[in-house]
């Protein structure tokens, strides 16, 4: 019997919804939109078309779009000096550094500089704190890990003491994954390319998470029978059929997975569709929070 397949660009939808929906109603109290600014160094083609994504979601759902296009040999300095100009920009809530940057430039020093208030990506050394601690909550969760968790609420899986195993354990996904997961008191495991006998892991998951950027390593033959799998990998895969010669697939391979899995993600219009949904969720946030302090 195949997994049910759960449809991220349907729920991504439903999250841009509410935020549309929040975003008119707080221009018709308060006359004010949340801005969001998205900074981007360098000419690297793959983060140019995320940005201009993000971009246009704004423009879609009212969210005020301040793009800031900075040449690759921008020095540090440069970098944070316009970072500080943003903090102090009560038109913007939210800001955005497109990552990676350039090699000569430090990205933990850039993201330190961001306004906790402004953190709308979720990197901030003291949100990532207040969300490994218990009892405490951070300002605001990242996005790709909070979309993952939005598609297991929505796909109605138990985590309270379930077996949880996260395939990576990157800052961006699998650490605060981990947190996140820890949170909603479900038994994590973080496996890694150092893992001994990663099936046997694999194989006493209730849920999954692949955020390890192999393609298709995962095969339906290592999963436990009715296992809830959201597949965080993009990869390039060749295909002389497709026009440019490769289409795109996650870390699980999903033909063999959904025939044993309860619940899968695809790959794309996963998760994917949910990473751009929840920033715009993180920046109405974040104008709500600058609202509330005026």
């Amino acid at each position: 019997m195949s997994a049910t397949i759960i449809d991220g660009k349907v729920i991504a939808e439903k999250v841009r919804e509410e935020v549309r929906l929040a975003v008119a109603n707080m221009q018709q109290v308060h006359g004010y939109a949340p801005g969001l600014a998205t900074v981007l160094v360098g000419e690297d083609p793959a983060s140019s078309t995320y940005v201009r994504s993000k971009q246009r979601t704004c423009e879609q759902l009212g969210i005020r779009s301040l793009g800031y296009h900075l040449p690759a040999e921008t020095t540090q300095k440069e970098l944070e000096n316009l970072v500080a100009e943003l903090n102090a920009n009560p038109e913007v809530n939210g800001i955005l550094v497109q990552l990676p940057l350039p090699k000569h430039l430090d990205e933990e020093a850039v993201l330190n500089k961001i306004d906790l208030a402004k953190d709308v990506d979720g990197f901030h050394p003291v949100n990532i704190g207040r969300l490994a601690m218990k009892g405490r909550d951070p300002l605001f969760i990242p996005c790709t890990p909070a979309g993952c968790m939005r598609l297991l609420e929505e796909t109605g899986v138990t985590l309270k003491g379930a077996d949880a195993v996260i395939l990576g354990r990157s800052n961006i996904v699998g650490l605060p994954m981990a947190m996140l997961l820890q949170k909603a008191d479900a038994t994590v495991t973080i496996c890694h390319s150092r893992t001994k006998d990663l099936q046997a892991h694999l194989k006493r998951a209730d849920v999954l998470i692949a955020a390890v950027g192999r393609t298709e390593m995962v095969t339906g033959d290592m999963l436990k029978p009715g296992v809830v799998v959201i597949d965080v990998g993009i990869n390039q895969k060749e295909d002389p059929t497709a026009k440019r010669g490769y289409r795109l697939v996650g870390d699980v391979d999903f033909e063999s997975a959904k025939e044993v899995a309860g619940a899968i993600t695809p790959v794309p219009g996963g998760v994917g569709p949910m990473t751009i949904a929840m920033l715009m969720a993180n920046t109405l946030r974040a104008a709500e929070i600058a609202l509330s302090k005026k």
